[in-house]
């Protein structure tokens, strides 16, 4: 989840040196024509206190007169220790053994965990029965009506011919049971966001609890969820669909802790002054304030299930994304292609179904006389009915008519066509082109130029020298505590005996945040400048942001074929849209008055950038490192699958054996490495 940064105009004003307000109206010398404006209007800076400095100097000596003895006592290269790791391998191998031995048998599996199984196979088999009895011509039927309802003819449209493509593509079956894996875990995820949001946003304590496990399952990648899932509750639908409303969950609970919490204290006490009880002023009060933060937490609940959806496919949950992952383990692109694009069609309808609903909730209604004829008709409880009647009537019509499933006559094949442009592509631009070299070449230099170097020093780095550098990066961005938290995430990471392919995995993550925020930074300085450049990027933008991870890997197959770039690559192009949009939000959000200033004293654009509206937009790039991060480390797992390599491999192997030790242990240190970059990247609010 993309998170948006917030300013106060106030605060921007703040940091603008009284030099510059007392000079904005006096005309500069001859002299200072160039450099004198833009030293006006540089932000001073702070000096730094000699306090601070020392206590910033008193944990990082005591970090060092700890971790240098153990480094004498443990001598060697950048390995760790043996001696200061743990093997996990039998406990948790004999625990995967009694899993699958007493699943069967156990009171645990026989009065819970098989009842919960079984309510979700019958909930699933239930919505995927009704939407094969409506047919292709109910389901586009009711999917337009809902759309032109929310937010008129236009969404209308785009349902209509969104639904039509899965079906010309020969993905009709496939869609309808993502579609129903998706309606139930999504609605159960919700449910259980919004209750521990609850919880959290009405109890500062049940807030503390819940924020660490927040953050954990927020940073855990989605195939960490999955062999756990598979252990207790075997391959099929109730492991993908259970581990898809874990993985949702989180996002709605944080928005719905968010919107409680903030809701006007004003408002709060002027209920309370009436009389209201506690319940009455959840319900007339709290709830209707936090409706924005509901909402999107609702809508990133259907993203996140969607994607998560698609990954369960490799634990049998079928659909569209079992297509997409039995293509790319036999390198088909045109097959992944072709199941690909219903996933892309399917999480856009749904973001812009979503979001047309909570705009229309929370805007006025629009007057009945203001409203032409068939708005009118269809508005109200009985609009409701209506629509269900219409499309209910269309899917009558079209059992009638024998078409309840997409007729195989009417659907095109993109598999030969697309394969034949790899096989092209494979030909005249993976090697040989002039100058430039082609895409293979490219691969092939990064590895060898980025990757291979960043691994083979951070592997050959002493172990205690990394985790005083981990504590010294923390330190800097937050206070002790997160120095602490980071370097005892490193350590772990150690302790679990993975410290080789977490450093390799780490060092894909570092590339591929550099790349991204370099090109992140670029696009969103051009679009920021340029309003015309950022219209036309923002649909591009919104696109990108609605895609699953999976799909992102698709593409980079057919460009680079497989292997850690291609996996980093996939990684940057994932992270690249969080990072512009926030970015160019941050831009624009720097006080005009600020820059209109410096820009009156005569400074030149790349002054007015460098000194005046990266410093004010400073909290705003912050948030867009720490997105990289966190982003490009879920593709970088996820990129396992194409030949990534290192954790990501680990857990897809654990996965596909059913090794609980294997499979957890790197999950495990893949959260060990995302709370140690995210602690490094998010700056603490006391620091």
């Amino acid at each position: 989840m993309t998170a948006s940064p917030t300013h106060t105009q106030a605060g921007a004003r703040a940091v603008v040196p009284a030099q510059t307000r007392k000079s904005a109206g006096r005309p500069a010398g001859p002299a200072r024509s160039r450099t004198a404006p833009a030293a006006a209007a540089r932000p001073r800076r702070a000096r730094r206190d000699p306090v601070a400095g020392r206590a910033f100097l008193v944990p990082m000596g005591i970090a060092a007169a700890l971790l240098i003895p153990l480094a004498v006592v443990f001598p060697g290269a950048g390995s760790w220790p043996a001696a200061l790791a743990v093997d996990l391998s039998g406990p948790l191998g004999r625990a995967g053994d009694w899993i699958i031995d007493h699943r069967d048998s156990h009171p645990l599996f026989l009065y819970l965990f098989g009842h919960v199984s079984n309510a979700v196979v019958v909930s699933v088999r239930a919505v995927y029965v009704l939407l094969l009895a409506a047919g292709w011509t109910g389901v586009t039927a009711l999917a337009a009506l809902v759309a032109w309802r929310l937010a008129g003819s236009r969404l209308a449209l785009t349902c209509a011919a969104a639904f039509a493509a899965c079906g010309l593509l020969g993905m009709w079956v496939p869609t309808m049971q993502t579609l129903a894996l998706m309606v139930v875990a999504v609605g159960a995820s919700v449910v259980l966001g919004a209750l521990l949001g609850l919880a959290a946003g009405l109890s500062p304590r049940a807030h503390r609890l819940l924020r660490p496990v927040l953050d954990t399952m927020q940073i855990l990648p989605a195939f960490a969820y999955l062999l756990p899932m598979v252990l207790v509750f075997g391959i099929g639908v109730p492991a993908a669909v259970l581990a898809t409303v874990v993985y949702a969950a989180p996002p709605m609970a944080r928005l719905t802790a968010l919107g409680l919490r903030g809701a006007d204290a004003g408002v709060m006490e002027a209920a309370a002054s009436l009389g209201a009880t506690g319940r009455q002023r959840l319900l007339t009060a709290r709830l209707p304030l936090a409706r924005p933060q509901l909402l999107l937490g609702v809508n990133q609940a259907i993203m996140t299930g969607l994607s998560m959806a698609v990954i369960a496919s490799v634990i049998g949950a079928g659909g569209l994304g079992d297509r997409v992952y039995q293509a790319l383990a036999s390198v088909d692109v045109g097959a992944a292609l072709a199941a690909g694009i219903p996933i892309v069609l399917l999480a856009v309808v749904l973001d812009r179904t979503a979001d047309a609903a909570g705009r229309r909730l929370g805007a006025e209604p629009v007057p009945v006389s203001e409203q032409h004829l068939l708005r009118r008709v269809f508005s109200g409880w009985y609009g409701r009915l209506l629509t269900f009647l219409a499309a209910v009537a269309v899917a009558v019509v079209g059992r009638m008519a024998g078409t309840s499933v997409w007729p195989e006559s009417w659907t095109v094949s993109l598999v030969e066509p697309v394969n034949s442009a790899v096989a092209w592509m494979t030909d005249h631009l993976y090697s040989g082109v002039p100058v430039v070299g082609g895409t293979a070449d490219w691969a092939a230099r990064f590895t060898g130029w980025v990757l291979d170097p960043l691994r083979a020093g951070l592997q050959a780095a002493p172990w205690w020298l990394l985790l005083l550098l981990a504590g010294a990066l923390a330190l800097l961005a937050g206070t002790w505590r997160t120095a602490l938290t980071a370097v005892l995430a490193l350590a772990a990471v150690g302790v679990l005996g993975v410290w080789e392919a977490s450093l390799d995995t780490l060092s894909q993550v570092l590339a591929a945040v550099a790349v991204t925020l370099v090109l992140g930074f670029a696009i969103a300085v051009g679009a920021a400048r340029s309003a015309r450049a950022e219209r036309l990027m923002r649909p591009v933008l919104d696109v990108c942001q609605t895609l699953p991870q999976f799909v992102y890997l698709i593409p980079v197959v057919a460009l680079f074929g497989v292997g850690r770039a291609p996996a980093a690559a996939a990684a940057i192009v994932y992270a690249l849209p969080a990072v512009v949009r926030i970015t160019v939000q941050g831009l624009r959000e720097v006080d005009p008055a600020v820059v209109e200033s410096a820009r009156s004293l005569g400074a030149t654009r790349s002054q007015l950038l460098r000194q005046v509206q990266l410093p004010l937009a400073r909290p705003a790039l912050l948030l867009a490192v720490n997105q990289a991060v966190v982003l490009v480390l879920a593709v970088v797992i996820i990129g396992g699958l194409v030949g990534g390599g290192a954790l990501g491999y680990d857990v897809v192997l654990g996965l596909a054996q059913g090794d609980l030790a294997t499979g957890l242990v790197a999950g495990a240190a893949i959260v060990c490495l995302g709370l140690l970059l995210d602690r490094v990247t998010q700056p603490a609010k006391e620091a």
